[in-house]
């Protein structure tokens, strides 16, 4: 018994702090391994790595989706330059794509015009 204790306190024995070093160990492993071809203490700096590669993760979730839009314009921009060749603006060439019942995508479109010019010709001739 302690000095200050009063004799109903008993002394309770505490279990030691249980830490999963492994798990930790591979955690970091992974980040450091995406972090892996960053500049500077980006690529071997704990602290400086987690975040570089959490920044990193929001930035390709982001641009994942803007990357369908982008190319979606590329693929308007390429079917109004060979449309336009033609005679025909974008949206005067896809309502009558729309009115004759012709469906192909701007993709497919888009590649026709860039490197089969001459089928794409033959679809402006259809839709006229």
């Amino acid at each position: 018994m302690f000095r200050n204790e009063s004799p109903a306190t008993k002394k309770i024995k505490i279990m030691p702090r249980s830490v999963n070093s492994v798990a930790k160990r591979a955690r970091r492993k992974k980040v450091m391994k995406q972090a892996k071809g960053y500049f500077g203490r980006r690529k071997n700096v704990w602290t400086v790595a987690k975040n570089a590669v959490d920044k990193a993760m929001l930035y390709s979730y982001r641009d994942r989706r803007a990357k369908k839009r982008t190319f979606r314009a590329l693929w308007i921009t390429r079917i109004n330059a060979g449309a336009r060749q033609h005679g025909m603006s974008y949206s005067q060439f896809m309502g009558k794509m729309k009115v004759n019942n012709i469906e192909l995508n701007r993709k497919v479109l888009a590649d026709l015009a860039m490197n089969h010019p001459e089928a794409f010709e033959a679809i402006i001739n259809k839709v006229k």
